[in-house]
């Protein structure tokens, strides 16, 4: 009997010293940013029974003979989110984990605390590549070569090193169409309408139309004499001049145009007056209007990077436009409590764990299937009064057992003592 307490002793030892083991690794990583923390699970040896319970009975009729660390599980709730000053900076809301590469190895994190490198890589802290697919629309020499909406996530096996240059051109889009809106009215003098036109050197120039009732009059209707002019804003610079006449039937709705298109500084620009009552009229007894509409855009430069909640990286550029040139992706496992743990929040997958995957929508899409925000992180799990809890706890079971292993000494020593 002694020598069982001995054992039963000595293994309490072992299992709690396991425990605060792990409890103090807990403690110890509760800065750590997307760090996970471990339970401990302990777990019977053997037990002799003493007498056979009674059918029904609560009465436990056994005495143990040791206990071991079964199992040290990870411990999956949400940290507390960190507000951060840094875009780059992202927290996961749900299930999910970052992928980062260096030295060959993937490994997966809930530490979003990325950077841009030197060479404009998005990397961790310590230099380890963020994976993610990129959108295939940046050109070698910096310029956004299409407008996406988003980004496709592609396979897993094809996620590569998300670069993003500090520079990037949003190329300018020259006008290709200028719409007309308005009613001339029938009265005489000059009626003018203007649209804002981009010329293929992203510069926006004014492209005005005047119109005045031609000298010679065919009723029914009217008809206009209309001149088109480009120039720059400051009126310095006249690019094309093109006149044309423009007929209306009795009701001001617009039959013909002989105006179709001007120049704008290298670009051609087509003039759209409408049709019937759809564009320009010239009705009377109603007040005088103009407006319009041209299509073209004009160059900008980028002004940031943002990541929404869909894992996109969106640029946007000083003309206002933006475009969507990366996606994050966000790794899901079979098994999460199987990834092995290699240091502090960063994970490698195991044959427990099984492969990565990538969720997908009805359509067969991946998809990261989370919500990501930034100027976030996700802090510890690890609460200090949870950690400092458990610690007393296991301090406490341990000295328990280092007594019993004292008490069974001295007990072993008393029966020696008798013996001689």
């Amino acid at each position: 009997m002694m020598t069982q307490a001995f054992y039963t002793g000595i293994s309490g030892l072992k299992t709690n010293s396991a425990g605060i083991d792990i409890m103090a690794n807990n403690l110890a990583n509760i800065s750590t940013v997307g760090f996970k923390g471990n339970g401990y699970e302990f777990a019977s040896l053997f037990e002799n029974m003493i007498t056979t319970p009674s059918s029904g009975s609560s009465v436990n009729s056994s005495v143990g003979v040791g206990s071991k660390l079964q199992a040290s599980p990870l411990m999956f709730q949400k940290g507390s989110p960190i507000l951060s000053d840094k875009s780059t900076d992202l927290a996961l809301f749900d299930d999910g984990w970052f992928g980062i590469q260096g030295d060959g190895q993937t490994l997966y994190t809930r530490d979003g605390n990325f950077t841009f490198d030197q060479n404009d890589d998005l990397v961790t802290q310590d230099g380890f590549y963020v994976l993610g697919s990129m959108g295939g629309n940046i050109s070698a020499d910096n310029v956004l070569t299409s407008q996406l909406p988003e980004v496709k996530l592609k396979d897993v096996g094809a996620q590569e090193k998300l670069r993003f240059p500090k520079f990037l051109t949003f190329p300018a889009e020259p006008t290709s169409n200028a719409k007309f809106y308005g009613n001339l009215g029938t009265d005489p003098g000059i009626k003018t309408m203007s649209a804002g036109v981009v010329d293929p050197q992203s510069n926006k120039n004014d492209l005005r139309l005047e119109f005045s009732l031609a000298a010679v009059q065919t009723p029914p209707g009217t008809q206009w004499d209309v001149t088109a002019t480009t120039k720059s804003l400051d009126g310095t610079t006249i690019y094309d001049t093109k006149t044309g006449q423009v007929t209306f039937d009795a009701a001001g709705a617009l039959v013909s145009s002989t105006l179709t298109s001007i120049d704008n500084n290298g670009a051609t620009v087509a003039i759209d007056l409408g049709s019937a009552f759809g564009g320009v009229t010239a009705i009377s007894n109603i007040p005088v209007t103009a407006s319009s509409l041209a299509d073209g855009t004009i160059g900008g430069d980028l002004r940031g990077y943002d990541i929404n909640k869909n894992g996109e990286v969106v640029a946007t550029f000083t003309n206002g436009m933006q475009s969507s040139v990366g996606k994050i992706a966000v790794y899901h496992f079979q098994n999460d409590q199987g990834l092995n743990r290699i240091s502090g929040s960063r994970f490698a997958e195991s044959n427990n764990s099984g492969k990565p995957i990538f969720f997908k929508d009805a359509n067969g899409e991946n998809i990261i299937g989370t919500n990501i925000a930034n100027f976030k992180l996700e802090g510890s799990n690890i609460e200090m009064s949870y950690g400092l809890t458990e610690l007393i706890t296991l301090q406490r079971a341990y000295d328990a057992n280092s007594k019993s292993v004292t008490t069974a000494d001295q007990m072993i020593q008393k029966a020696l003592n008798m013996d001689a």
